[in-house]
């Protein structure tokens, strides 16, 4: 099973910021991969994209599109061109949205003559437990039951993978392809504070049930010594 560098999330609002991470972490090894969410994207823009390239990094650029097929297929064209490794959409959008969203990429990639991004579906968020689901967003059953659904609609259309739970990679793989990715943040080391996160599990936790790569920001972000806090959740993921 194919495993990746973890993803440090880059959750910072400035330029500057996102940067001052990045110089402390391209020393570092494995070379994580950087993700790029909402927050430091709608302030610094696609530039963002192209300073962490430049110092080596892959790219996982996290905006999460959930809109109209048209409208995602559209921004997904722009995405494609800018040389991110891994990009995502929401499986709520549904069949139709996550299509558009694959051949939009994979339109603009070929444009732009770069290989085509991994592009995962959203599950549910980590954020998320199963009264919020059932109780706030009016969904019955089981949370790893439209967990499952999410990624087998994913897979149906032909996406790299999903972002999900560790909790729920077993569950997934007995509906997905082999070779089908689950990407899995709420990692959160012992001792760690939680957070906003509901499901969480350990780089140790991950790597036994199946995570082909963890995204962590915080207890790395806001370590005192950054490479120190990356390189020890890296050992402890990939080595499990």
């Amino acid at each position: 099973m194919q495993r990746f560098a973890p993803m440090v999330a880059i959750d910072v609002p400035t330029k500057e910021e996102a940067v001052a991470l990045f110089d402390q972490l391209a020393m570092t090894t494995p070379k994580p991969i950087v993700k790029l969410g909402m927050e430091l994207y709608y302030t610094a823009g696609p530039e963002i994209i192209s300073l962490a390239r430049q110092r080596g990094f892959k790219v996982f650029v996290d905006l999460k599109l959930y809109d109209i097929p048209n409208t995602v297929g559209r921004a997904m064209k722009g995405l494609g061109k800018l040389g991110a490794s891994f990009v995502t959409v929401h499986a709520a959008g549904g069949k139709e949205m996550l299509q558009a969203a694959l051949d939009g990429l994979q339109t603009g990639a070929q444009a732009a003559n770069l290989p085509l991004p991994n592009l995962l579906a959203i599950t549910e968020l980590t954020s998320i437990n199963q009264r919020i689901m059932n109780e706030e967003q009016g969904i019955p059953g089981e949370l790893v039951t439209t967990v499952q659904r999410y990624a087998k609609l994913a897979d149906k259309v032909g996406l790299a993978g999903v972002v999900c739970s560790a909790q729920e990679v077993e569950a997934i793989r007995q509906v997905t392809r082999a070779d089908f990715y689950c990407v899995t943040p709420g990692i959160r080391p012992v001792g760690s504070a939680k957070g906003d996160q509901k499901r969480v599990v350990t780089p140790a936790q991950a790597h036994q049930l199946g995570a082909n790569a963890i995204v962590c920001g915080r207890p790395i972000t806001q370590a005192e010594s950054v490479s120190d806090a990356y390189e020890a959740i890296a050992q402890e993921f990939l080595e499990g």
